[in-house]
């Protein structure tokens, strides 16, 4: 589909902004608004010294570069939408990455004793092997696994070792 594109002025060389028609290939729509990927006309080198019609493609916002032509439906263009908001996601926030890692630590001669986080914690080792639930739980047992505060693994492990009914007990 063509569409006209806007060229930024050159204040060096002295040109205005200019507009130049394009083909629009997609358009997608971000938390910053629309961009629409457009192929520009331009030439290219060849290996024999020779020059060819070319196209170069690039994403560019709109609408302050880009402009509709007249008559042209733009119907049948792909349109990438953002996904609706949930409104459970505005209230939670994000979600973090499912999962806990175990963070093994030796403290003298005993028995290794080890720390439960969420795989985002900062205190989380990295490259640790993620753990599903019944995994992470079998570790939370162990007397020697502590479970981290800072990232809520231990808000999250606690009411399924200890169950739902200890929550209201401070």
């Amino acid at each position: 589909m063509p569409v006209r594109v806007v060229l930024p002025a050159d204040p060096l060389l002295g040109h205005p902004e200019q507009e130049v028609v394009a083909r629009l290939w997609r358009r997608r729509q971000t938390r910053a608004g629309w961009v629409y990927l457009v192929g520009l006309p331009s030439y290219r080198d060849l290996e024999d010294g020779g020059v060819e019609a070319a196209e170069y493609r690039v994403w560019v916002r709109a609408p302050e570069h880009v402009r509709p032509v007249d008559g042209v439906d733009y119907d049948q263009v792909p349109t990438e939408p953002l996904p609706p908001k949930s409104s459970v996601r505005e209230v939670l926030g994000e979600r973090r990455p499912s999962g806990w890692v175990l963070a093994r630590v030796r403290e003298g001669r005993g028995r290794a004793r080890g720390v439960l986080h969420a795989p985002n914690c900062e205190e989380a080792p990295e490259g640790a092997p993620l753990l599903d639930v019944q995994r992470a739980l079998d570790a939370a047992e162990n007397p020697g696994t502590r479970l981290c505060t800072l990232c809520g693994c231990a808000q999250e492990l606690t009411p399924m070792l200890r169950g739902f009914d200890h929550i209201g007990d401070s």
